[in-house]
């Protein structure tokens, strides 16, 4: 007599796309938490690093082994005020006050993007600059930039806004392989960050767009005249206290 065993059900298509969306969410999830604890953290403990830092430091080991990051974390009261203002009048005039984002410069920018058919512009505040530093890459994409405005929120709920600036101002690429305002100071003007001058600042300002590119391109034309531009708005741009 023959006996008929029964065939191991195995999970159909459906059961397992709900299986990887939810290892999806919980992956998302928990990766969101890792950045508010983060950030909470850095409330009281100064970063020794940030995304951007340590893929630069994979890319100059690889083409450029003569060179290193430079990075020295210096106190917010240790920042020439000339910096603070000349940054805030070149990115963001509205930083003390905003929560973090600027929906027409959002807006501005998605109406570029559109216009050149790629990304070619993101309408950032400094609080999305710093949120990109941190923990995202430099890869220009849309899923990033929603990123970047969720990291942006944490910041803004989590932090008070001279925290943001300090942490802003110590790690911001200003070079290849500079970062922080110390490191910049050092690396064009020999001198420190307490010791910039409204037109140094101001020429550092105009940098934070494509550092990397002023850094090759130091005499550039636009440089000079943008800077003349800062300089004149500095006097105008709100520190925040």
């Amino acid at each position: 007599m023959m006996t008929r065993t029964r065939g191991t059900s195995r999970p159909g298509p459906t059961r397992w796309i709900l299986y990887v969306g939810i290892v999806i969410a919980i992956a998302w999830i928990a990766t969101q938490l890792f950045y508010f604890v983060q950030i909470g953290i850095w409330n009281y403990v100064n970063p020794q690093s940030t995304a951007f830092m340590r893929s630069d430091a994979w890319r100059l080991s690889d083409d450029r082994p003569d060179l290193s990051i430079q990075h020295t974390w210096v106190p917010y009261e240790q920042i020439s005020r000339n910096l603070k203002r000349a940054i805030i009048a070149s990115e963001d005039a509205n930083f003390v006050n905003n929560n973090g984002y600027e929906t027409d410069a959002i807006l501005q920018a998605w109406e570029k993007n559109k216009a050149h058919g790629k990304i070619v512009a993101g309408g950032s505040t400094i609080s999305q600059q710093l949120a990109r530093n941190l923990f995202l890459s430099r890869q220009k994409s849309y899923i990033r930039k929603g990123q970047e405005l969720i990291i942006t929120w944490m910041l803004e709920t989590l932090m008070d806004k001279e925290r943001i600036y300090e942490l802003y101002l110590n790690s911001v690429e200003w070079g290849n392989g500079v970062y922080g305002a110390e490191a910049a100071a050092h690396y064009y003007y020999k001198t420190s960050a307490a010791k910039l001058t409204a037109s140094q600042s101001a020429r550092l300002a105009v940098m934070l767009p494509r550092p990397q590119y002023f850094d090759e391109h130091r005499s550039s034309p636009y440089l000079a005249q943008r800077a003349g531009v800062i300089g004149r708005r500095m006097g105008a741009a709100e520190l925040p206290q």
